[in-house]
């Protein structure tokens, strides 16, 4: 993927993205600090406000120590999808480059970064009798079969979209089955004009090193009250925003269907997949530069000595 780059351009938006748990918020404050540059989340859970804990929302010291955007300003209540965010977060971005030569654009979801930085085809509408198929075959057989259909269908999006959330998988086949083009493809080949140059920075660890700090940051939910928060939101579970991990897992603890060891497990089992198919997407790109998170200073030289 290569973006479409003019002269014109109006300031830099620096991505600095990475597999869930790898570091990214304390790396964007170090930079944000250093470079003076706002920091606009992409992360599609950390936007609701219902849920704290269980996805990670930056403390109220990080919060305080750099400007943030898109942080807990939904609901869960409120339908929201990602070209709503697409077209927000253009508008934020443009207005924050008037004062600012750079914005950072953080977080691990891959089809809002690319929302924003490259765009997206509009997505045609599914076929009646698609979906009802699709809602047939997901009530005999579950959401595992719609997930392994996805994957033969679009194995680009199947390895990105998070395999817990039934919405996006059905959206994605009805795309796949009413079009018979793979969800993915939607996205355009060229990058829509954009007022930023998109610089591309992804943090990572050693494979075993990012597992363990994702098997402790699901620990360390569970001591700060993951359980509970979970709990009060049981009675929504059916709200998309829900359909994620951390969430479902515990949600089918509170349905009886396994004791509570067992879904933490399946939280830290759900967590290390869903790095292991970001890292993978992101990947792809061959514009990302890949640094450890205890490269600062070198993340800094390199925005820095970046000529739009």
């Amino acid at each position: 993927m290569t973006a479409t780059l003019t002269m014109n351009k109006r300031g830099t938006l620096v991505v600095i993205t990475g597999a869930t748990g790898v570091g990214k918020t304390d790396t964007s404050i170090k930079v944000s600090q250093a470079i003076d540059a706002p920091i606009v989340s992409c992360d599609s859970r950390q936007i609701f406000k219902e849920m704290r804990i269980g996805t990670a929302v930056p403390s109220d010291e990080q919060l305080a120590a750099a400007e943030h955007h898109f942080i807990r300003c939904r609901s869960i209540f409120e339908p929201y999808n990602c070209g709503q965010y697409e077209k927000e977060a253009i508008e934020l971005i443009d207005k924050l480059l008037q004062r600012h030569s750079h914005v950072i654009l953080t977080g691990g979801s891959g089809l809002y970064i690319d929302a924003v930085t490259r765009g997206f085809d509009p997505i045609p509408p599914a076929d009646d009798n698609v979906r009802t198929m699709l809602a047939a075959k997901l009530e005999r057989e579950g959401l595992a079969s719609l997930s392994e259909m996805l994957a033969r269908l679009d194995p680009d999006y199947a390895g990105l979209v998070d395999h817990h959330n039934r919405q996006r998988i059905m959206r994605a086949l009805e795309v796949c089955l009413t079009t018979g083009r793979p969800y993915s493809s939607l996205r355009k080949g060229e990058s829509r004009e954009r007022n930023f140059v998109p610089l591309f920075i992804l943090i990572d660890r050693p494979r075993a090193e990012l597992y363990r700090r994702i098997d402790q940051r699901v620990d360390a939910m569970i001591s700060e009250g993951l359980v509970d928060e979970a709990r009060g939101l049981h009675p929504f579970s059916h709200l998309n925003a829900l359909r994620t991990v951390g969430y479902s897992e515990l949600f089918d603890h509170f349905d009886g269907l396994c004791d509570l060891d067992t879904a933490i497990e399946l939280i830290k089992r759900n967590s290390r997949r869903y790095a292991k198919r970001q890292l993978t997407w992101f990947r792809r790109n061959p514009e990302y530069k890949t640094f450890s998170p205890d490269d600062t200073e070198q993340i800094i030289a390199y925005i820095t000595s970046h000529k739009q």
